[in-house]
């Protein structure tokens, strides 16, 4: 049930920033939740994969680089889902680091709730 209320929150939060963002096309509701849960998808499966074959650049940017990573799953998203479109590297960075931000308000205030 936990992990149903992430994904459709994760779909909000993808569906108000691609009306937020220029730059992200989404045909509608239905397809934010596919979005949301490729995206978990690939965070799951590929981001581990990429982390570990860039940790040594990732160690000298002290973790900044995590961000290319992030930008690099929503332009495979992008790639893999028909009714969701971004323009350019630099707006799936702005996306990433929104979609973060926007993740890691909600959790915390989802955690205070419940405690």
């Amino acid at each position: 049930m936990k992990l149903l209320i992430r994904l459709l929150l994760n779909a909000i939060i993808v569906f108000a920033l691609a009306n937020l963002l220029s730059g992200v096309t989404l045909d509608g509701y239905g397809t934010a939740v596919i979005v949301a849960l490729v995206l978990s998808i690939l965070n799951l499966l590929v981001k581990p994969i990429l982390v570990i074959f860039t940790l040594p650049i990732t160690v000298l940017t002290l973790g900044l680089f995590l961000l290319v990573i992030n930008a690099l799953i929503i332009l495979i998203a992008d790639n893999l889902i028909q009714g969701f479109a971004v323009n350019s590297f630099w707006t799936a960075l702005l996306f990433s680091i929104l979609l973060s931000i926007f993740q890691s308000i909600l959790y915390s205030t989802l955690k205070e709730e419940k405690g």
